[in-house]
């Protein structure tokens, strides 16, 4: 069983939903959610916001925690998972920020750098994660980990 058809039915059996807030992984995450039949019962919210501007008026993400620490930190990737919970009325929400490449790296935070958070009302867990590879195996890697670590919570 792939890993999100076991999120799917642990969601299904324990009436929990999912929003999910993603910048670099692009929707790869909601895509490979969709695609288990009867997600709606789950699945109420994926957004794609890959500006700053998007995460500030759609996640409620501070400005002044963009500035302080970037769009990918931990602070970000902890906001947007709060922020789709809170915009999609939902018990679990996901957020991924990082840097999937080829550019766009720094010396200070290179490509690969992915941040994942899970906000429930109760409590917020981020990972921070250095994945290897080219853009599309980063967003697959970083999809694949948001899942994981949702299980987690789920167990």
């Amino acid at each position: 069983m792939k890993i999100e058809e076991k999120i799917a039915q642990a969601l299904v059996v324990q009436k929990k939903t999912l929003g999910v807030a993603e910048s670099c992984t692009g929707g790869l995450l909601s895509h490979r959610l969709t695609n288990i039949p009867g997600c709606s019962d789950f699945l109420k919210l994926g957004v794609v916001a890959y500006s700053n501007e998007a995460k500030i008026k759609c996640l409620k993400v501070s400005q002044e925690d963009l500035k302080k620490h970037g769009s990918v930190s931990e602070e970000v990737a902890m906001a947007m998972a709060s922020g789709v919970r809170q915009l999609a009325k939902t018990g679990f929400g996901i957020g991924i920020t990082g840097i999937a490449g080829p550019t766009g790296g720094t010396k200070k935070k290179s490509v690969g750098l992915v941040y994942i958070a899970v906000n429930t009302k109760d409590e917020t867990l981020c990972l921070k994660c250095q994945f290897e590879g080219t853009r599309s195996s980063i967003k697959s890697q970083s999809s694949t980990q948001a899942l994981y670590l949702l299980l987690e919570f789920l167990l």
